[in-house]
């Protein structure tokens, strides 16, 4: 879906701190794995902003579904190996410390058997002992529909509005994103369709027992959306 915006993707989401949630990242698996250099998978790493941060403590690798948001993420940092690849099938010849799936991307498996995938595709490629970190999409009570939001990027040769109505069809919610892009080649409308899965903590706790993790859930997180903390093999 990114064909179009990758390119733009950073500016759109310039007002994320990237470099404080790599930082309370970083605390965390100190914390739950003791000191030392690890390694880091992150899934559906987009541009890689995350992993810009994280590769100055971790020996760090991406993974993610579209192709023009890796072109991006291979010219900031062409020391990193990135793979294109499915969360829920993809297999690599390594294994991590730490699996990582942040900034919602989970949702996009919008029934409980791709969320059982997905998970399970993570936890295969982690150590025993080591961390799968999630964080969520919003539970049906968070979710506000029939809201309107706007953001603008105002630079001398570029300018972007983009403008959307949060929507939802049963458990899924539905983002139709509308960008104007003005370039001084001209002016052009690009529409992004989003859907993610409302899941309830119990369903998403239950997902990462089912694929052989103990897990622990922070109501606050990263960011304000909670954050999932998987152990394989360990029960919480």
């Amino acid at each position: 879906m990114y064909d179009e915006t990758a390119r733009y993707y950073d500016k759109l989401y310039d007002f994320k701190d990237y470099e404080g949630e790599a930082r309370a990242l970083a605390g965390l698996i100190r914390e739950e794995l003791g000191p030392g250099r690890k390694r880091l998978l992150d899934v559906a790493c987009g541009t890689g902003r995350h992993l810009e941060f994280l590769s100055q403590e971790f020996d760090v690798e991406g993974l993610d579904l579209s192709a023009r948001l890796l072109d991006v993420a291979r010219e900031r940092l062409p020391q990193i190996r990135f793979h294109e690849g499915d969360m829920r099938t993809s297999r690599l010849s390594s294994s991590f410390d730490v699996v990582i799936c942040l900034f919602s991307s989970i949702g996009y498996m919008t029934d409980s058997g791709d969320l059982g995938r997905a998970l399970r595709t993570m936890a295969d490629h982690l150590i025993s002992g080591g961390l799968l970190v999630v964080e969520p999409w919003f539970t049906p009570e968070m979710w506000r529909p029939n809201t309107v939001h706007a953001m603008l990027v105002d630079e001398p040769e570029l300018k972007i509005a983009r403008v959307n109505t949060s929507l939802i069809n049963g458990r899924i919610t539905v983002l139709d994103m509308h960008h104007l892009i003005g370039t001084p080649e001209g002016t052009t409308h690009v529409v992004e369709h989003h859907r993610l899965f409302l899941y309830t903590i119990e369903e998403m706790m239950g997902a990462f027992e089912s694929a052989g993790l103990g897990v622990q859930y922070d109501p606050v997180g990263l960011t304000g959306r909670g954050l999932y903390v998987g152990r394989k093999g360990i029960a919480p």
